[in-house]
């Protein structure tokens, strides 16, 4: 398993996750994971205004993950997976969910998992974070659930029409809101 360091992203970085959550979730380079969408949505999945727009807003960071130190020997940035991260609703949110690819199954997500419910539970002050997943895609809920998510029943439309989310190849989708009580899993520990 590597071990990530992490950093909050500026806007400097907008190439590079919009490389990273594209190849996460789009066209053929996301079949090498699993969390691949390229069976249900074409286009983009993230543009540049858009990320610009989560790095500014109060209440919202996109939180990197990066190998080792961040910097490969040429001195580049080592970007692994990201997350957006926001205060909605008196919960956090949890979404843009992206580990490479070629990275996926070495621990990196449950690193970046961890991190992101820290943030939410002990710096944001939060009872709970909230995330939306297509409904459709049973294997990633599922991998959710074993980390403490559960189904909250509600759903929300996809958003049809607006290429800003991506060109659906079917008619179907729709998000399942899915929530993670934190009250207790950063609790202090006694000194």
């Amino acid at each position: 398993m590597n071990d990530l360091t992490f950093r909050t992203a500026t806007l400097d970085d907008i190439p590079a996750l919009i490389e990273l959550v594209t190849s996460s979730y789009r066209g053929d380079a996301s079949r090498q994971g699993w969390t691949t969408e390229a069976d249900l949505l074409d286009g983009q999945r993230i543009d540049a205004d858009g990320l610009a727009h989560d790095i500014q807003r109060p209440d919202s960071l996109i939180l990197l993950g990066c190998a080792g130190d961040g910097q490969d020997p040429a001195g580049a940035q080592q970007i692994l997976a990201c997350a957006h991260l926001a205060i909605e609703d008196g919960a956090g949110y949890f979404g843009m969910f992206s580990v490479r690819p070629g990275q996926q199954g070495n621990g990196i997500g449950k690193q970046m998992m961890i991190e992101a419910e820290r943030i939410v539970a002990r710096q944001w002050q939060l009872p709970s974070v909230r995330m939306t997943v297509i409904d459709v895609r049973d294997e990633l809920i599922a991998f959710y659930q074993r980390r403490g998510y559960v189904r909250t029943g509600i759903k929300k439309p996809f958003p049809y029409g607006d290429e800003r989310y991506g060109i659906p190849r079917r008619d179907d989708l729709r998000f399942e809101v899915l929530e993670k009580d934190l009250r207790h899993a950063f609790a202090e520990q006694p000194a």
